[in-house]
């Protein structure tokens, strides 16, 4: 009871509903606090007030009073609101969910592999996709003979051109075989020109067999390659809603199921379109593969055919008809043709 009599003013500082300071006690305490206080700190006791408020104990920093104490520290946890979250834990949220993507394909790869777990197939798709897979690598190998082809055309025009000069050359200083040198000079001439023409259908006939394999094709194959990872997370999330309608349905677990379900719903309309897509792109692949392949074909054989039957006139004829023109020759550069 002493002490409570003899307590200094400035601890009683009562607190209002708003967690402001009671004005009332301002005076005092500006009075009292020089002649009680020199330095230190202030230790404040239990304060019960009207309002059954109370302070804890706390250190304040001696000084002049500047205002209302308006700020005090509060426990709990801290929730942030939605407009409130920062980029990196929106990044963290995606990282979250491509991470438990990435574990469950990999999980339906290795027991699809291992022959522990089952797989979606499409027999007639499947079987479409293995045999433009087989004719790609059939087109590649034809495009690589046609090339090597065309190296040693380009080798036996070069060497019929220098056996022409040279025949020539003898037929001007050869009298007595001025004739004989002559002709054998005009042959090789016209071969290695009939020579251009056919290697400029042959490169022709390759670039357009290229663009099939490596755009046209390829694109394709690009299309499959989304499909079959489309067909593996479809398969994943199959096989996780599998298991948890396998096991024990309570409060805990049916949550679980309504979500795996809905994943599974997602994946299952995302691996039906790409089905679908790929369907149509094969289909239309098709059709644009064999019109570009018969023209090719055709023109391929009617140059070869023509070439070697040393129909030079059916030669030329064969270059018209699908539209290709020879570019004039450039110095020693060998002609090309080109496609307009």
């Amino acid at each position: 009871m002493a002490e409570e009599a003899h307590r200094s003013p400035a601890a009683q500082i009562s607190v209002t509903r708003n967690g402001e300071a009671d004005k009332s006690h301002e005076e005092v305490f500006q009075r009292d606090l020089p002649h009680n206080i020199s330095s230190g700190t202030i230790m404040s006791h239990s304060h019960n007030s009207n309002e059954n408020y109370a302070m804890t104990e706390g250190v304040v920093q001696v000084g002049p009073f500047t205002g209302d104490l308006r700020e005090q520290q509060m426990g709990g946890a801290v929730v942030l609101a939605d407009d409130m979250k920062s980029p990196a834990i929106e990044k963290l949220e995606l990282v979250r969910k491509w991470s438990i993507n990435t574990y469950k394909c990999t999980k339906q790869i290795l027991s699809e592999k291992l022959g522990r777990g089952s797989r979606t197939v499409d027999l007639e798709l499947e079987a479409q996709i293995e045999v433009l897979r087989e004719n790609k690598r059939k087109y590649e190998h034809v495009v690589k003979l046609a090339q090597t082809l065309c190296t040693q055309l380009a080798q036996m025009l070069q060497t019929q051109r220098q056996l022409g000069d040279a025949f020539a050359d003898l037929s001007l200083k050869t009298p007595e075989l001025h004739e004989e040198f002559g002709y054998n000079a005009e042959t090789q001439k016209l071969l290695a020109k009939n020579g251009e023409t056919l290697l400029g259908a042959i490169n022709f006939f390759i670039a357009s067999v290229k663009t099939l394999v490596d755009k046209t094709i390829e694109d394709t194959l690009i299309n499959i390659k989304q499909y079959e990872a489309a067909r593996i997370e479809y398969d994943a999330y199959r096989t996780d809603l599998e298991e948890l309608n396998l096991g024990p349905r309570d409060a805990n677990t049916l949550p679980k199921i309504e979500l795996s379900q809905q994943q599974f719903q997602i994946h299952r309309e995302k691996y039906e379109k790409m089905r679908n897509d790929v369907s149509v792109k094969l289909k239309f692949l098709e059709e644009n593969k064999v019109k570009v392949l018969h023209n090719q074909l055709i023109l391929f054989h009617n140059a070869i055919a023509a070439y070697f039957a040393g129909n030079q006139q059916q030669l030329e004829q064969t270059l018209k008809q699908f539209h290709i023109k020879l570019k004039l020759p450039g110095g020693e550069t060998p002609s090309w043709l080109e496609e307009h």
